[in-house]
């Protein structure tokens, strides 16, 4: 990839297709992103703007501006001051940013609103993920009885379970459209393109003008060659979200994110899991540390096993009764492994760029396996090497890191630039989880990761760790498993990395990851004070048992 786009070092987290299942001539694309809503899609508190209902005034193929308000008003020369082609959450949280900013704002949609997130992504699948660790706990004869709690025939209804995630993505869906309708930014139904410099078409013959755009179009599910999707029993995860049967026995391609978060639902829901993965180890992005941990706790104890070092070269939907049938191949030798015949297979090698058809050619900016070339301030650039004036592109578009609320940060940071003040977003303070039971989180480097930054920079790492079996509120919960490691410079006290095994790992993360975002330091952190007795203190622990050769702050007597 350019070096221009490259993604940063957590982006390995989010392993290549290729390192899962695709033929090391296809594209090799980065995994699913994760939720990052803003608090005003889930309305948990009104925002503090006049409600303005936005209108357009249609003359010839132009459409211009009519409403006013907290939408602020263009500039004389635009339509308005700021277009945003994608309403997933990256361009929400653009489009949210904007108002506060004052700057008048369409945003335009050619599918539904919210993107891959809200309706085929990280909303539905943490439905269908609260259903599986809550019938894993029931099921759990021995942790019950810990508990001093008799539970006894613990079922699911499928149908109920599988509405359960299609009534929260439209709830979501509903809240996050009326957020953008309450602050006054138009919704353009349509498909977005750019025509030329600072100009859009959307739909049919509409066209529009801006001071500035944003591309916010996001992903798709990526599948290699060789394997055919017919929706039913070879399924994309847009597919799986629906859950319209539970297989007896399921072949997951991919040991990422996805493909683990779908293995802890099928198997809680009864199914059997068979993990295809191109690398020689299962869940090859995560600290090496962590890996191990979570494969004797997510995939040892489970009805799962695993083919790794292996390519699903062919893979056949179940017809005229017979079977789903996968053909492995060697993944170095590419020599005929051996044949599988399941009841359905899941693609869970992550997604694609979704960018054919935006008019790039019309400014001459040419994709990079698909990917939109960007600079650190999310600034175009074209196939010259020369940035596009007033274009930007976020999110999964432009592969840096292909997280939904990486999308949202990123478009947070573009609106401070168009509104005149400089930023640039630390793509290395951004968390990121998995939401499997236990979860699992990280931020910043992995250990790996951390020593070749070391090894060429010429400083020294150390590493500090704490278990889950030492804090308080774990044992009571009776999830004494995990893990907290901590990776960090002793001569000056940078954190470098966090990565975090156990109960409400997703959680948790933040407390490391606003950290590194703020600049703080080890010697600092040692000071907070965490309620107790709480999971908390797992980072708390940790963070105390650093040692750093630094002169610690001295707290301040009140």
């Amino acid at each position: 990839m350019h070096s221009l786009i490259s993604a940063s070092p957590i982006s390995s987290l989010f392993e290549p297709y290729a390192s899962h299942t695709a033929l090391p001539s296809s594209p090799a694309p980065f995994s699913l992103r994760f939720c990052g809503l803003r608090r005003e899609v889930l309305q948990l508190s009104q925002p503090k703007y006049r409600v303005v209902s936005g209108s357009l005034k249609k003359t010839g193929n132009y459409v211009t501006a009519a409403s006013s308000g907290s939408n602020g008003s263009p500039l004389k020369s635009f339509d308005y001051d700021l277009v945003i082609i994608g309403a997933g959450v990256g361009g929400h949280g653009a489009a949210l940013h904007a108002v506060e900013k004052g700057l008048k704002t369409a945003i335009i949609e050619g599918d539904v609103i919210g993107g891959t997130c809200v309706n085929r992504g990280c909303v539905p699948s943490k439905a269908l993920l609260a259903v599986s660790g809550r019938m894993r706990e029931l099921q759990d004869e021995h942790h019950m009885k810990a508990l001093g709690i008799q539970v006894s025939g613990a079922g699911y209804n499928r149908q109920a379970v599988a509405d359960h995630a299609s009534n929260l993505a439209s709830k979501i869906r509903n809240n996050l459209t009326n957020s953008l309708t309450a602050l006054g930014v138009d919704i353009l139904t349509g498909f977005g393109s750019i025509l030329g410099p600072q100009k859009v078409k959307y739909g049919k013959d509409n066209v529009i003008t801006a001071k500035d755009i944003i591309i916010a179009t996001g992903s798709v599910p990526f599948v290699p060659k060789g394997i055919e999707v017919d929706g039913k029993t070879v399924v994309t995860s847009d597919h799986a979200l629906k859950l319209e049967f539970v297989p007896e026995w399921i072949a997951i391609v991919g040991s990422g994110y996805i493909g683990l978060e779908f293995s802890d639902v099928y198997t809680a829901l009864g199914s059997e899991v068979t993990f295809i993965e191109a690398l020689d180890q299962l869940m090859p992005g995560f600290d090496p540390e962590i890996g191990k941990l979570a494969q004797r706790v997510l995939i040892n104890p489970r009805k799962i096993d695993y083919h790794t070092g292996v390519f699903a070269s062919k893979i056949t939907p179940a017809k005229n009764g017979k079977p789903v049938i996968i053909e492995l191949i060697d993944a170095k030798t590419k020599e005929q492994k051996e044949t599988l015949e399941i009841d359905a297979a899941l693609i869970a090698t992550g997604r694609a760029p979704f960018t054919k058809g935006l008019g790039l050619e019309n400014i001459n900016v040419e994709t990079q396996r698909g990917f939109v070339p960007v600079d650190e301030r999310m600034r175009v650039i074209d196939a010259k090497g020369n940035l596009v004036p007033h274009l930007y592109c976020i999110g999964d578009a432009n592969g840096k890191l292909m997280l939904a609320h990486a999308a949202s940060a990123q478009g947070i940071s573009v609106v401070e630039q168009v509104s005149g003040k400089d930023h640039v977003l630390n793509h290395l303070s951004v968390p990121a989880a998995c939401f499997t039971h236990p979860e699992i989180s990280m931020v910043g480097l992995t250990e790996p990761q951390a020593k070749e930054k070391a090894k060429k920079e010429k400083f020294k790492i150390s590493v500090a760790k704490t278990s889950f079996k030492a804090n308080t509120k774990a044992l009571a919960e009776n999830e004494g498993e995990g893990l907290a490691k901590l990776i960090y410079r002793p001569d000056t006290g940078e954190i470098l990395g966090v990565h975090i095994l156990g109960l409400h790992a997703a959680d948790l993360i933040h407390e490391a990851s606003n950290a590194m975002a703020l600049g703080m330091r080890i010697q600092d952190l040692k000071f907070a004070v965490h309620a107790h007795p709480t999971l908390s203190e797992v980072l708390d622990e940790l963070f105390k048992s650093a040692q750093v050769n630094v002169e610690e702050r001295k707290p301040v007597a009140v």
